[in-house]
């Protein structure tokens, strides 16, 4: 029989055994062996036939066109076929087991025989063209099929009349083929042919029989291959553009669940945006074992997540930064629960010891990690411990930002609920894989010679990681998809989310002399200096490894931004970062010269946090007295020294030209805005810098210039002073006060406090990350905001000038000097955004940034479309959803497709399991579509008109379509299994199957243990910091490693028994099923061209 890819075939026969042998001439049996199948006998016969008929259990209408050439001079065709065995007809049967079917049931069952033959059918143009053959001889009636109304008809008998005077009466073949390509050529069959009269004569009057008492199907073939199948030719692109929608958000159509909820808090407005989240999110956790609650700040993620807790089973346990667990914190976790009536544990994500004895002594379902993108480095203790923690537990992680710089961040977070060599998301069996290539693609670029290659680079990752990983496991929305797919339920909720304005610039003007000594800084400390007391690795004699001399580069480029970010921050912050600097040179040179260097490798880590939190004084201090390695100063090359001394020199000599400077422009716009601007007059405002020593030297100020109306918070601030901020800034405080108009605030506070009381944000330091300033104005614009409009300034310097667009254009150019000079570096100062020299200043004025609505289109478009129309037109939406499996249509090609697609071209739908893909061929190319490329190229107006569809082309691209999925399908399974390497994890893995070779000693429990550890290896679940402490602890062993008790002992003391047990939804097949053709468009060519 044929079914659609799956043509049977045999070549495990072998004929050489009759090949050997003589036939005799006048033998009647035909098995199909190579030279004479059934199809050549018929061949042979039916030329002088008159009549055909034909009686079998099943006939396939696609494998027509192997006997129709040879029926061509036939006069007339008779086949009968039975009533296959389909669920429902088996129901019938069981009903009435001696009754008939009706005559309309007999036709149903012919048309859902046909319907799903065809839909299995090979896409041969050959077999459509018999199908249209076959169409084309009922229509003349030259062919008659006719169903016999009984499931008892298991014959397969062909009769053939010759025309009068030939040779005899007849002939009967009989036996186990059908008329189907396998019956006639492909498997072996055993037939016979009868030559004798009185059987031709029995035969015939057997048939004429039963055709009397079968139901005519003719009609109902025609009506269905022409209506219910492929070849219906009548499929509008609109149609077609629905049948795409439906079919790819048939599990989002298919929803009925609601969110149930006993409790709500007082005053609680329900959000369908929100209450969607939380259903996507719990469906994503059932099959994935995880899910990022990743919509913009301001749209209500806590209230989120706690509503899908409370939609789970099971205990849940909160990890969440302090700020968020203080119960004076109307927004923090414990009171969101509360008011949902919701039990939970919490604990602080910097106490992961004290979580991780909570979760031994009970069991908990669920795991809620907010600020989750702090987890994103492997190799660090706390987060093996997270991972421990998460082990077998649906996890949930919260953040707006989960993927940033490397694409690896993403990464550690999904190996969190996902095995990272044997994951359940489809298409992406192998993580580590699909993450290790975009690392590699990175890795090729020389960031500091070809920075723009850098950032392109960077966004397609971006982009990979989006379309091919995130959108499976994550909830986003921006504001500006909530207003627009979601209006009538804000307009409902009496809700509107404020306007939010293009933040305005604040130019400080520097004069001739400050803004030449500004600009010879920038150039000195980012040309000149070389940082030699940063990276004195790269200065030893001996070779240093690739690792080692990576991190001392980084280390170079973290505090050439340091003093790039102090130098715009305010020139107080920079003063005093250069003494610092003069300090801890003078420290050093005078070590060097007494024989001694001391090297500090540990604590890069905490370096970072310190820059975040802009404490410059810490940085320096573990720098200068942490733990430190002793080198002797003769292991080092003499341009060491040399360039040492002649950073110390650029050092004094960027201090004397700055004690030229009397003045501070920048402080004094400051005090004058507050003064005169009138947006800023008796108004709460939030003041943000980057820099700890800028915002205690603004609070100084401002309260001097304007009264004690400023309150001060940074990293090293008491739980009082976060209390009083709560107070005075926070719309949702049990306890509001007005003691203070002004809050100026480091980084710290952009995350975690709700600051809604005031609807204005100045950034005193420029936000070199795009992202921080949307993060600072999530503080103020929540979705519960008192105000219809939100205001940011961004402080930039220039100089003098005369009109406000020279002092633009001066600000644009020191903004591109200063990535410019940076280089490579400059993806420091913009923690890895991806974002060009000639970007950044316009996207810093841009509210787009702000709302972070600068991502391509949303999905979400498509789905509100699709539901209006299953909501609004259900007579349309019932048409479209019964449109046949592998539908077609073709329209005119338009120039607003260009950019993914061209004329003469075919896109097809694909889908295995859950795995859906797009793939546009033509003459020349293969090209993979995302889902938006392919939705605008099949998006058609209702009444857009079927265009010509040239079946040749058709077939052709069709074929390198499959092609591509096939391979696409494939590839990724050959990859993991031929998959070798030299990671700690294949050297862990050597060892430990060396050991398995050698295991007599051990019993059978230890081997089953043994054996756990090599499975979870392979599927790659044991966390880096797990997998090094194990391979370190068995090198340890040196000789002992041979010593399988040993290698046991090592293992059971380094990898936690939680490691062993299995993710939540490990065993989810996500990506199980046949391969299938859902649909196809044709792009013909275009009005111009036909013209």
């Amino acid at each position: 029989m044929i079914i659609m890819g799956k043509e049977k075939k045999y070549p495990e026969l072998n004929y050489t055994w009759l090949e050997n042998r003589q036939l005799p001439l006048d033998l009647t049996f035909i098995v199909n062996e190579p030279g004479r199948t059934l199809k050549d006998r018929f061949k042979e016969l039916i030329k002088d036939c008159s009549f055909f008929d034909c009686l079998v259990a099943y006939f396939y209408v696609s494998g027509f066109h192997t006997i129709y050439d040879a029926l061509e001079k036939t006069d007339k065709t008779r086949i009968l076929v039975g009533i296959g065995t389909s669920r429902s007809t088996y129901d019938l049967i069981k009903e009435a087991t001696n009754k008939k079917l009706s005559h309309y049931e007999t036709k149903q069952e012919i048309e859902n025989s046909v319907v799903n033959e065809m839909a299995d059918s090979e896409d041969k143009l050959e077999i459509e063209k018999g199908v249209q053959k076959f169409i084309e001889w009922i229509k003349k009636g030259k062919l008659q099929i006719r169903a016999y109304p009984s499931q008892n008809l298991h014959a397969k008998l062909y009769i053939m009349t010759f025309k009068e005077g030939d040779r005899d009466i007849g002939r009967v073949i009989t036996g186990s083929s059908n008329f189907s390509q396998s019956g006639l050529v492909d498997s072996l069959e055993f037939n016979v042919e009868l030559k004798n009269a009185s059987d031709y004569e029995f035969a015939k009057k057997k048939f004429d029989e039963l055709w009397e008492n079968a139901v005519d199907v003719s009609e109902k073939y025609i009506h269905t291959i022409n209506e219910k199948t492929w070849l219906n030719q009548n499929i509008t692109p609109y149609e077609l553009y629905l049948k795409f929608l439906y079919e790819y958000f048939k599990d989002e159509l298919s929803r009925t669940d609601e969110v149930f909820t006993k409790y709500l808090p007082e005053d609680f407005k329900r959000f369908r945006y929100q209450e969607q989240a939380v259903l996507n999110a719990k469906r994503i956790l059932e099959e994935y074992g995880g899910a990022f609650i990743s919509d913009v700040v301001g749209l209500g993620k806590t209230y989120i997540a706690a509503m899908l807790a409370g939609q789970l089973d099971g205990r849940t346990f909160v990890l969440a930064p302090p700020a968020l667990l203080n119960k004076n914190n109307p927004g923090s976790w414990p009171n969101v629960f509360s008011d949902f009536h919701i039990p939970a544990e919490f604990e602080s994500i910097g106490k992961l010891d004290s979580a991780k004895r909570s979760i031994e002594q009970r069991e908990y379902a669920n795991i809620i990690i907010d600020e989750a993108h702090r987890f994103r480095t492997e190799i660090t203790i706390s987060y093996e411990d997270i991972a421990e923690i998460c082990r077998g537990k649906r996890v949930i992680l919260v953040s707006a930002t989960p993927y940033n710089n490397s694409p690896r961040d993403i990464l550690a977070q999904i190996k969190l609920f996902q095995n990272a060599k044997k994951s359940t998301i489809p298409g992406v069996l192998d993580l580590e894989k699909f993450f290790g290539k975009l690392e590699e693609r990175l890795k090729k670029v020389d960031r500091q010679k070809d920075y723009n290659k850098f950032l392109e680079i960077t966004k397609g990752n971006a982009k990979e990681i989006r379309d091919r990983v995130l959108k499976i496991l994550m909830v986003r929305r921006t504001r500006t998809e909530i207003e627009k797919y979601f209006a009538e339920d804000l307009e409902k909720n009496n809700v509107k989310f404020p306007e939010v304005l293009d933040p305005k610039p604040f130019y400080y003007q520097l004069n001739a002399d400050e803004d030449k000594i500004f600009m010879e800084t920038v150039q000195l400390v980012t040309q000149k200096f070389k940082y030699a007391r940063y990276m004195p690795l790269l200065y030893l004699k001996k070779p240093v490894k690739p690792l080692e001399e990576q991190s001392q580069k980084n280390m170079g480029g973290f505090m050439k931004v340091l003093l790039v970010k102090r130098l715009e921050s305010s020139f107080y912050a920079f003063r005093k970062t250069i003494e610092r600097f003069i300090y801890s040179y003078n420290m050093f040179i005078d070590e060097y010269q007494k024989g001694n260097v001391y090297i500090s490798k540990g604590y890069i880590n905490k370096i970072f946090e310190l820059l975040e939190q802009g404490d410059d004084e810490s940085i320096q201090r573990l720098i200068d007295e942490g733990k430190a390695e002793r080198y002797a100063s003769s292991d080092f090359r003499p341009e060491f020294e040399r360039d040492l001394k002649n950073d110390f020199e650029i050092l004094k000599r960027i201090k004397s030209m700055w004690e030229n400077i009397k003045r501070d422009p920048k402080i004094e716009k400051l005090v004058y805005e507050l003064k005169h601007n009138p947006v800023l007059k008796n108004r709460k405002i939030i003041i943000f810098t980057e820099s700890k020593e800028t915002a205690e030297y603004l609070a100084e100020n401002i309260n001097k210039e304007l009264g004690s109306i400023a309150l001060l918070f940074h990293g090293g601030s008491s739980e009082s002073v976060r209390d009083k901020v709560i107070e005075n800034f926070d719309a949702r405080a049990r306890n509001k006060k007005d003691d203070y108009k002004i809050l100026i605030s480091t980084e710290v506070l952009s995350e975690g406090v709700n600051l809604h009381r005031s609807n204005i944000v100045i950034n005193y330091d420029i936000p070199w990350n795009p992202t921080r300033l949307m993060q600072r104005v999530g503080r103020i614009n929540r979705i519960d905001t008192p105000f219809d409009k939100i205001y940011t300034f961004n402080f930039f310097p220039t100089k003098q000038a005369d009109s406000e667009i020279e002092l633009t254009n001066i600000a644009r150019s020191k903004i591109e000097a200063f990535l410019t000079l940076l280089g490579g570096d400059s993806a420091i100062l913009t923690e890895g955004e991806p974002v060009s020299s000639h970007e950044l200043f316009d996207k810093l004025l841009s509210k787009k940034t702000i709302s972070e609505d600068e991502e391509e289109e949303s999905e979400l478009k498509y789905l509100r479309f699709i539901e209006e129309i299953r909501d609004k037109n259900p007579e349309l939406f019932e048409r479209i959803k019964r449109l046949p499996k592998k539908a077609r249509s073709s329209k005119t090609f338009s120039e607003d497709l260009k950019d993914f697609a061209t004329t003469h071209s075919l896109l097809t739908f694909f889908r295995k399991g859950r795995l859906m893909k797009f793939f546009l061929s033509n003459k020349e190319k293969i090209i993979e579509l995302d889902f938006l490329s392919a939705a605008k190229t099949l998006e058609s107006p209702p009444d857009e008109k079927r265009a010509n569809l040239p079946l040749v082309n058709y077939y052709e691209f069709l074929d390198k379509n499959k092609s591509a999925f096939f391979d696409a399908t494939i590839e990724e399974i050959f990859e993991t299994r031929k998959r070798a390497g030299r990671s700690s994890y294949d050297e862990l893995l050597k060892i430990l199957k060396a050991t398995q070779k050698n295991s007599k000693q051990l019993t059978e429990e230890q081997e089953e243990y043994l054996q756990k550890v090599i499975n979870r290896l392979e599927e790659g679940s044991l966390p880096k910091k797990t997998v090094q402490k194990t391979l370190k602890g068995l090198n340890e062993l040196k000789r002992d490693i041979q010593n399988p008790l040993k290698v046991i002992g090592v293992l059971q003391r380094e990898i936690s028994l939680a490691f062993l047990k299995s993710h939540y939804a490990e065993s989810s097949a996500i990506t199980e099923g046949k391969r299938e053709v859902i649909l196809s468009l044709y792009l013909d060519g275009d009005e111009h061209e036909k013209n």
